[in-house]
C-alpha cells in the first residue's frame, strides 16, 4: 500500500483510528466505523463486552475481528497495576492479541494522563511482550521516555479527552513529531474535521478519535468528514505548503510579459 501507516511492522491503509464507545447502539457503531474507513478500532475493556459477558450483545458481532484490528485500551484506569491487569485480561479474551493502547488517567475531571504511572505501566507491558501504543501528555521529554521504553506509537493529547477543543499546542506536537522514530498519533481533543486536518498537516502519522464522531448530530456523516479530513491533511503535508510571508505579498498571476494597453 502506498504511504501506509505502519505500526509494529503492520501496514494500514487508513490513518484514522476510531473508538467504539458512546454510540446509541452497536448498529450505529458499525455504520459509523465503516463510514470512517478506519481499520483499527479501540475498545474499552472495562466498559464494552467482547466476550466477558456471555449471552449479552457483543461488539465482536458488530465489528468482527476478521474485518478490523482491535486495539484494547485501559480507559478508566488510574494506576499502573489496574492498566496492566486490564490488558492482560484483554490478551486472554482475544487469544493472545498483543497490540494495545495504554492510558493511565490522573484526574477524573480532566482525564489528563498520569505520566509517572503511565511510564511504569508501559515498562511492565513492553517487558511482558505487548506492543504498546500510549496516550500521553504533549511533553516531548515524556514522549521520548516512552519511545525509549519500547512503545510502538506515541499518542499525545491535542486537548482534553472529549473536549472538542482542537489542537491547543501545535508547537509541542511538532517537537514530538520531529524527535520520534515511531508513529505519532493525536489522541484526544479533536472536535471537527478541520482539527483532524490540522493534525495531519503538522506531520502526525494518524489521528484517533471517538467523541467527535459519536456525539455529532449525525455520527455517520461526521465519520465520512473525518475520513476525508485525515486524507486531505496527509496529502497537504506530503505536498509541502507554501512559505508564510508576513509582509512580502506577491500576486497570484505572473507580472512578466504583460500585454501593454493600447494608447
Amino acid at each position: 500500500m502506498t504511504d501506509s501507516l505502519v505500526i509494529a511492522g503492520q501496514a494500514y491503509r487508513s490513518r484514522l483510528l476510531v473508538g467504539t464507545g458512546k454510540y446509541q447502539d452497536f448498529a450505529q457503531t458499525r455504520e459509523a466505523v465503516v463510514a470512517s474507513g478506519a481499520q483499527i478500532v479501540t475498545v474499552a475493556i472495562r466498559r464494552t463486552n467482547i466476550g466477558q459477558e456471555p449471552g449479552q450483545p457483543s461488539l465482536l458481532d458488530a465489528l468482527p475481528p476478521r474485518e478490523f484490528t482491535y486495539l484494547p485500551n485501559t480507559a478508566g484506569c488510574y494506576t499502573a497495576d489496574d492498566a496492566v491487569r486490564t490488558l492482560r485480561l484483554a490478551r486472554e479474551l482475544m487469544d493472545g492479541h498483543d497490540l494495545v493502547k495504554l492510558e493511565v488517567l490522573g484526574d477524573p475531571n480532566t482525564l489528563f494522563p498520569h505520566m509517572p504511572e503511565t511510564l511504569k505501566a508501559a515498562e511492565t507491558l513492553v517487558k511482558d511482550g505487548f506492543k504498546v501504543m500510549v496516550y500521553c501528555s504533549d511533553d516531548p521529554i515524556q514522549a521520548k521516555l516512552l519511545e525509549d521504553i519500547g512503545c510502538v506509537a506515541i499518542m499525545p493529547l491535542a486537548s482534553l479527552i472529549g473536549s472538542g477543543m482542537g489542537i491547543l499546542n501545535p508547537w509541542n506536537l511538532r517537537l514530538i513529531i520531529d524527535q520520534s522514530r515511531v508513529p505519532v498519533l493525536v489522541d484526544a481533543g479533536v472536535g471537527t474535521a478541520s482539527d483532524a486536518a490540522v493534525a495531519m498537516e503538522l506531520g502526525c502519522d494518524g489521528v484517533l478519535m471517538n467523541t467527535a464522531i459519536a456525539h455529532a448530530r449525525n455520527p455517520v456523516l461526521m465519520a465520512c468528514a473525518m475520513k476525508k479530513a485525515v486524507e486531505a491533511g496527509r496529502e497537504a503535508f506530503l505536498a509541502g505548503r507554501m512559505p508564510r510571508k508576513h509582509y512580502s505579498a506577491s500576486p497570484s498571476s505572473p507580472t512578466e510579459g504583460l500585454i501593454s494597453p493600447r494608447a
